[in-house]
């Protein structure tokens, strides 16, 4: 470090790659500053991958308690006390908030409370004081964005759902990619009147299409309702609120959550004073090194056109400091990153969907299978799970597995090392299932579905 300069790396945002960068620079003997203004552990920790879990397991034990009848259980469930969700929810996150701060402290992070801005190429203001660095990341993640109609005012995102004063009776979910369909699966479980409004009038979209149609069919068994238009307006009333369409349709509700997506959060982040560049998306534009075209300007996670998952964050973190400390120049593979929709029933995914596959020109086979699970042939559900695999011919290699169903989410990581290690389709078939399980049926399907 110059010695002309307060800090090596100074970071504004301690979310998931601020936080990993800043405690991992630090231990290889940098000085680091972590600048925050609303809480340590960014989207996931505060609102939500971790929250959003914690409610889904919550809205499964009415379903868990009405399968538990063809077992021979009777269980009752007498009430649902949503301050007792919300409240232990929010003591679990205030924990991982300090956990956190602990983090940061013990790796010798200076941690500074308030807004950062960048100010030049190596300085940074915190609150009116300002700091000079030798380099700075940007990693303020993401932000709920809201359709711009009549009454949007009146729309909550994701955010707020976490903290309501009361559990609303009815509801109606404004999107239809995950967090949409997560949040209105959350609601629909705890007992809400929910509807799902899609412009689209579909599910998902973008992902693997055959699994996405098995998706929305089974996710809709559970009692949701599929509006196939978006609002045009939304009016408050004594009731609540009357939602309104172009079609003349009308919805009266106690709540609307918009899930529209997320935009990158650069408010006031000095980037057009010193001239940054955003791409086309308005993410921050970088090159392969999270470098923006102002020297000494970096920036990574959901401020950059990647996937928006943590554990991205958590590997473009890792990726910037070998990079920048260990002289490694190697650069991130974005390639067979996995996921998982916290939807119920639960869908998962990793590699290329069959769409994907074929636009890359590969010649493919595909493998599916849909079955009732073990579980459903006493609990009375009618809830079929579906595994598919997407396989290049010309090499044997799985390029795609895709799962809706039950653990779907633990499934598919360990399936998606063997697709990250090149695992061929004679692999998975001289692979021996565990049984009885869902899971073998990845190593047990041997009939081209097409």
């Amino acid at each position: 470090m110059s010695e002309a300069m307060d800090f090596d790396l100074f970071i504004i945002g301690a979310g998931s790659a601020g936080v990993r960068a800043g405690r991992m620079a630090a231990a290889m003997g940098k000085k680091v500053a972590v600048a925050e203004s609303r809480y340590l552990g960014g989207t996931c920790v505060n609102v939500g991958c971790v929250p959003k879990k914690l409610f889904v397991y919550a809205s499964e034990f009415p379903h868990i308690i009405e399968e538990a009848k063809g077992f021979g259980l009777d269980f009752k469930l007498n009430s649902f006390d949503w301050p007792t969700l919300r409240d232990n929810k929010t003591k679990e996150i205030e924990r991982l908030n300090g956990i956190y701060k602990k983090l940061l402290d013990n790796s010798g992070v200076t941690t500074l409370w308030g807004h950062g801005k960048i100010m030049g190429n190596n300085e940074v203001e915190v609150d009116g004081k300002r700091y000079s660095s030798s380099k700075i990341l940007l990693a303020t993640g993401g932000w709920p964005s809201l359709p711009d109609i009549p009454g949007k005012e009146h729309f909550i995102s994701s955010n707020e759902l976490f903290y309501l004063d009361t559990f609303p009776k009815s509801a109606v979910v404004v999107g239809s990619g995950y967090i949409a369909v997560e949040f209105a699966g959350i609601l629909n479980g705890l007992g809400c009147d929910t509807h799902i409004s899609s412009r689209s009038g579909k599910l998902l979209r973008g992902f693997d299409e055959s699994t996405r149609q098995h998706a929305e069919k089974e996710i809709l068994k559970k009692g949701l309702n599929l509006i196939a238009e978006q609002p045009s307006a939304i009016v408050k009333n004594s009731q609540g609120y009357e939602v309104q369409y172009a079609t003349g349709r009308t919805i009266q509700t106690e709540l609307v959550v918009a899930a529209t997506g997320r935009s990158p959060n650069i408010e006031n982040l000095g980037l057009l004073e010193q001239g940054v560049k955003l791409d086309k998306k308005g993410f921050i534009a970088v090159d392969d090194t999270f470098q923006t075209n102002v020297p000494n300007v970096y920036a990574m996670g959901d401020l950059i056109d990647t996937p928006q998952l943590t554990p991205v964050a958590l590997a473009e973190a890792m990726t910037f400091l070998a990079q920048q400390y260990q002289g490694k120049p190697g650069t991130l593979n974005y390639d067979n990153i996995p996921t998982a929709i916290f939807s119920q029933p639960c869908m998962a995914t990793v590699g290329l969907s069959e769409e994907q596959a074929i636009e890359k020109g590969i010649n493919v086979s595909i493998f599916e299978s849909e079955f009732k699970a073990l579980k459903h042939t006493l609990s009375g559900s009618d809830e079929r799970t579906l595994m598919k695999l997407v396989v290049n011919k010309e090499d044997d290699r799985v390029i795609g597995a895709h799962m809706l169903g039950e653990h779907a989410s633990e499934i598919l990581q360990g399936i998606a090392i063997a697709i990250k290690a090149g695992a061929t389709k004679s692999d998975f078939d001289s692979t021996i299932g565990i049984h009885p399980s869902s899971a073998e049926e990845f190593v047990t399907m041997r009939t081209v579905t097409r």
